[in-house]
């Protein structure tokens, strides 16, 4: 019996299940309450249902495969709730971690404080060891010194050490000496040249120091969450860089896995969306006539990923390819290992409403959760009346059906909704559905905002993209987003509220290595192929440890690349014309290109991918246009335009070829989607619903 494989998404409202049966190839999703004060028991409620579904269908256990996105590394990053975290460092160099660089995120705030460093100045620790700029031992390691550290250390309550000296990237047998001595006396240790052994010694302090201040924390919840499950279950973690890894692996390197939850989305949605393009550019190519043999149609995967659930939003760029950085910014902590170029602001469904000091309406970041949460959940604490939310807002305006939330499963409470948006809006001499319609209004504005600065501020023209959209919340706000920024489709498909869960399972084994070499921009291809490749094979090879078979093993190579004096690098893929293509990258990111410059090799890189079979998605013929079937009702619909009656459709009833006009509300059990008076839709072959977005 083939391995049933679990997609595990856990969400700050929602945890998401997506079940696949190779055997069958059928998928199953489903969602539970999210459980904040223990993550794991809902984690484990689902996976306890699924075994005892499982069981009573084929009259025993199945064996299954896990692949989870975790939120605990980034809540407690978030939270400041790691372990207590001793640094050891390079004699005077302590104080890198506080005084950082010279950026102010807020320019003109002359009273803003900076956040505290994650490890307070008394338990940064100094060793007398030097290495100078290439890699020459200056002043050796004293092990006896090493030996009287330990025994500081141990007077401190110190639950886990980061150490990061000066140049250990190009010598890290001090590093190496340190950690052994450490992790003898039964420390947990983070050593810089096994986490991130690039230059910059800032963000190579901080991406150590974040890994040790998280990893206990992991490490204690996959210990827990394995020691509960039942045998025969196999787990594995979401990588922030869109790959997974083995448990043991990330209880190492916990920094790695700070965005696995969203990494799993842009996954999902570039095997989604590939499939839907690829799927259209060959429709649109076979109805063309004979004579216009070549076709026209783009279908390199260009989307602008949008997933709004109950407590945030995180948005991406896909072009061709999810953008990849290394210099991403958590709670005020670089962290420099490769990640998926994610942008998160606090807006979900489930954000709360409020009016500030100046009466100006507010929506986020704070969030109702999962327990409270929103006032339609019924749910208030001490009987005290539950503060408004986005989801609030769109069940007053109409556009969220009360009794059909989850499928029916969970329905809401209109009366409680509209009394919390009353009450806001006395606060602003507004009626319930005007406030309602400003909350929407609001929290599309820092939406829009989000999805800008991933695509405009990166250099990329929104309107040459589709939006798709996700999330449990993303179909409500998605065609309005396309509207304000000119995007002319949105693609939003039958898994879009447990798309992320849906990702893990197309995710592949990815590992990252990278290495600082400084070398100029004349040096022979030959010579940085051959530096490359000794970074390839270890990455082959730890591939391989975890069981891919060689032929499922693929390699790719970038440079670290930058004319001679600037401050930051461009990733650029590795080829015979790799100067080339800095130059026409450093073009469309920056707008200008200097030829003659002297350019810098900084980093050689090496992404190692073990390839899996995700999911097949098979598409179906079309149907007749005529989408009555899956009309049910009629209701009136609040929109900026007035109040609309609006048709209701099923969206489980909805076949390929079905065309939907504007106004309409399209009912899924675990999401709603809404298209204005001026848009139109139509079901794909994949059931996924384009919406032509309309002025």
């Amino acid at each position: 019996m083939t391995s049933l494989r679990i997609g595990v998404d856990i969400g700050g409202t929602f945890t998401d299940f997506v079940v696949y049966d190779p055997s069958t190839q059928h998928i199953q999703t489903f969602k539970l309450l999210s459980t904040p004060r223990d993550p794991s028991e809902a984690v484990l409620q689902g996976l306890k249902r699924i075994q005892d579904e499982s069981s009573s269908a084929i009259h025993g256990p199945r064996f299954m495969t896990v692949i989870h996105g975790s939120t605990v590394a980034t809540n407690t990053l978030l939270e400041r709730k790691g372990a207590s975290t001793a640094l050891i460092t390079t004699r005077g160099f302590r104080d890198v971690l506080q005084i950082g660089r010279q950026n102010r995120p807020a320019l003109y705030d002359f009273f803003a404080d900076p956040p505290p460093p994650l490890v307070p100045a008394q338990l940064r620790f100094e060793l007398d060891e030097r290495v100078d700029h290439a890699g020459n031992v200056l002043q050796a390691l004293d092990g006896v010194e090493v030996e009287k550290l330990i025994k500081r250390v141990k007077t401190k309550n110190i639950k886990s050490v980061a150490v990061c000296l000066l140049f250990s990237f190009l010598h890290p047998e001090h590093e190496q000496r340190i950690g052994e001595k450490f992790r003898q006396a039964g420390y947990l240790v983070s050593l810089s040249s096994e986490i991130i052994p690039e230059y910059r010694e800032y963000e190579r302090t901080s991406t150590t120091v974040v890994n040790a201040y998280v990893s206990p924390v992991l490490d204690s919840y996959l210990t827990k969450l394995e020691s509960n499950i039942a045998e025969g279950v196999r787990l594995r973690v979401m990588q922030s860089n869109g790959g997974n890894i083995s448990p043991e692996e990330a209880r190492r390197e916990a920094v790695r896995c700070i965005l696995s939850g969203p990494a799993g989305g842009v996954v999902g949605c570039e095997y989604l969306g590939e499939k839907a393009l690829t799927a259209e550019h060959t429709d649109r190519t076979e109805k063309k006539p004979k004579k216009d043999s070549v076709a026209s149609v783009n279908t390199m995967v260009q989307l602008i990923t949008f997933d709004m659930g109950g407590t945030s939003t995180d948005v991406s760029l896909i072009d061709g390819k999810p953008q990849i950085t290394t210099e991403a910014i958590v709670s005020g902590c670089p962290i420099r290992v490769p990640l998926l170029d994610i942008h998160t602001i606090g807006a979900g469904g489930g954000s709360i409403a409020s009016v500030d000091a100046g009466g100006a309406l507010r929506v986020g970041p704070e969030s109702a959760g999962a327990d409270p949460g929103p006032a339609c959940y019924g749910r208030g604490l001490g009987g005290q009346p539950s503060a408004p939310t986005v989801t609030d807002a769109n069940v007053v305006l109409g556009r969220i059906p009360p009794e059909h939330f989850l499928g029916g499963q969970m329905p809401l409470d209109f009366g409680r909704a509209y009394a919390a948006l009353e009450r806001l809006g006395k606060e602003l001499d507004l009626s319930a559905e005007q406030a309602a319609l400003g909350v929407v209004a609001v929290a599309n504005a820092h939406m829009e905002r989000a999805l800008r600065v991933i695509s405009v501020e990166r250099g990329y023209d929104p309107r040459d993209f589709a939006l798709l959209s996700f999330g449990g919340a993303g179909g409500l706000h998605a065609a309005d987003l396309a509207r304000g920024l000119g995007i002319p489709r949105v693609l939003v498909p039958p898994l879009a509220s447990t798309l992320s869960a849906f990702g893990m399972l197309a995710a592949d084994v990815v590992k990252d290595y990278t290495l600082t070499v400084m070398l100029p921009g004349n040096s022979p291809i030959a010579e940085l192929a051959a530096r490359l490749e000794s970074l390839a094979e270890r990455g082959r090879r730890e591939v391989l440890a975890e069981g891919i078979p060689a032929e499922r093993v693929r390699i790719e190579r970038f440079l670290d690349m930058r004319y001679r004096g600037q401050s930051y690098e461009l990733i650029v893929p590795f080829s015979e014309a790799v100067y080339e293509d800095f130059h026409r990258l450093h073009e469309h990111y920056y707008g200008y290109t200097k030829k003659g410059a002297p350019v810098e090799v900084v980093n050689l890189r090496v992404r190692a991918i073990g390839e899996v079979t995700p999911p097949p998605l098979v598409a179906e013929q079309d149907q007749s246009p005529d989408a009555s079937r899956a009309f049910f009702e009629k209701r009136n619909v609040l929109f900026a335009q007035g109040n609309l009656s609006t048709p209701l459709y099923r969206a489980e009833a909805l076949q390929p070829g079905n065309r939907i006009t504007g106004p309409a509300v399209v009912v899924r059990s675990d999401t709603t989607i809404l298209l204005g008076p001026s848009d139109k839709a139509n079901v794909d072959g994949f059931s996924n619903l384009i919406i032509e977005v309309g002025t």
